[in-house]
């Protein structure tokens, strides 16, 4: 008998008979004699159906009174997923992230959970019941309810496994694991078995939308074992997110994966006085508007000046070329600002970068061959990313993935 949190995305629930299909899986697991918490997030669409309602109210909803209008979409999935489960002959019992008092900081529309209170859910496992969660909410030490931001349900699903010490929390979602890329792009993409939570934090991190950056950053701190698997299909073993040690580097594919995102937006200060503090002097006004920076290059000094380059969330772009003319610019003196949103960032993630060198070196050269320019490059110990123009981006994924035998089984 084990203990596992399952979590069920928005496409999983999207429906009564989708539910339906949820329940009778989970009385599968529930026949076996394990123990099972399950978080829901809400039905598909329904969180953007109930932004739209707040916007046309208030043009920027007040982030207090959307959190509380937002998070009853979950309310709802998990009521009926009582039910059907309760259909099955299957004692369950449905829960608000307030109720079971999952404690959040009170950022608004983006809270951090800070603590879990698992007596309630515990006592309930005790006593047989199957535990429905509401995800993607909390409350926070003013009784304020709040959420996590998009996705936020698997943040929700690590955090019980880790509270629970659960043996293992599994995303289902619309697909069966993680690929090596995104097969609407490479028909050819493989699932993996296996994939480190480095290498997983930095497909996350990059673009891959599988899974949420937060609720990997958190598997990982926790020692959650966490497994991908899809909803749709009644067998899979999925993709197990583990970690390194328990694999031998030696047999480990070189590369696990080519990420790309295209809500990207590069931006460049030309003519900047080359001293110090001119860094902060630029990015210190953009972290003050809460505008996160991906990517930085700065130029080799010429006549005293340098130009410096940046990225940033696209839907950012407007907001920051704003505060540079504005504040920046006039402030350290700089010849002009440009930039444009037509780009995006293609990496190569894999551990095996560690123990393999000339990763970079065929990255570019595979670029290159297909006349595609390198705008930005960028490194860590397993991963390289670069900024190319957007029209080339399903190329460079395509010719990458291929150039490092990604499309061969492992």
């Amino acid at each position: 008998m084990a203990l596992f949190v399952q979590k069920y995305g928005g496409t999983s629930v999207g429906s009564t008979e989708r539910i339906k299909n949820v329940a009778r899986r989970v009385a599968k697991y529930y026949a076996q004699g394990h123990e099972l918490v399950v978080v829901v997030s809400a039905m598909s669409g329904e969180t953007n159906r109930l932004i739209t309602l707040a916007k046309e109210i208030q043009t920027n909803p007040d982030p207090r009174e959307l959190d509380v209008m937002v998070s009853t979409g979950e309310q709802v999935t998990v009521a009926l997923l009582a039910m059907a489960l309760k259909e099955l002959n299957v004692k369950a019992k449905s829960y608000t992230g307030a109720q079971v008092r999952i404690l959040t900081d009170n950022a608004y529309t983006k809270a951090r959970i800070l603590k879990i209170d698992e007596d309630r859910i515990r006592s309930d496992l005790k006593a047989g019941y199957v535990v429905v969660v509401a995800g993607f909410q909390g409350i926070d030490e003013a009784n304020n309810i709040t959420t996590l931001g998009r996705g936020g349900s698997d943040t929700t699903g690590v955090a019980l496994a880790a509270a629970l010490k659960a043996d293992e929390c599994q995303i289902y979602t619309d697909v069966n694991g993680i690929y090596t890329t995104d097969p609407r792009i490479v028909p050819e993409a493989r699932r993996l078995k296996t994939i480190t939570f480095e290498e997983m934090l930095e497909m996350a991190s990059l673009g891959s939308k599988v899974l949420q950056i937060r609720a990997v950053e958190f598997a990982g701190k926790y020692k959650v074992k966490l497994r991908v698997l899809s909803s749709f299909e009644e067998e899979g073993e999925g993709t197990l997110i583990t970690f390194e040690e328990n694999h031998n580097i030696m047999e480990q594919a070189v590369i696990s994966g080519i990420a790309f995102n295209r809500d990207e937006a590069k931006i460049t200060i030309l003519g900047a006085p080359d001293h110090p503090g001119v860094a902060y002097q630029i990015l210190g006004p953009v972290a003050d508007a809460n505008i996160g920076v991906d990517m930085i290059i700065q130029n080799v000094s010429h006549d005293g000046t340098t130009d410096f380059s940046f990225t940033v969330n696209r839907s950012e772009f407007t907001n920051t070329m704003g505060i540079l003319k504005d504040k920046i610019l006039p402030h350290i003196g700089a010849r002009d600002v440009i930039g444009g949103d037509k780009i995006a960032k293609v990496s190569v993630v894999g551990v095996g970068m560690r123990s393999h060198a000339g990763i970079a070196s065929k990255m570019f050269r595979v670029l290159a061959e297909e006349g595609i320019n390198i705008q930005m490059i960028s490194t860590s110990e397993i991963k390289i990313s670069v900024v190319v123009d957007e029209k080339y981006m399903e190329l460079a994924v395509r010719v990458l993935h291929k150039a490092f035998d990604l499309d061969r089984a492992q």
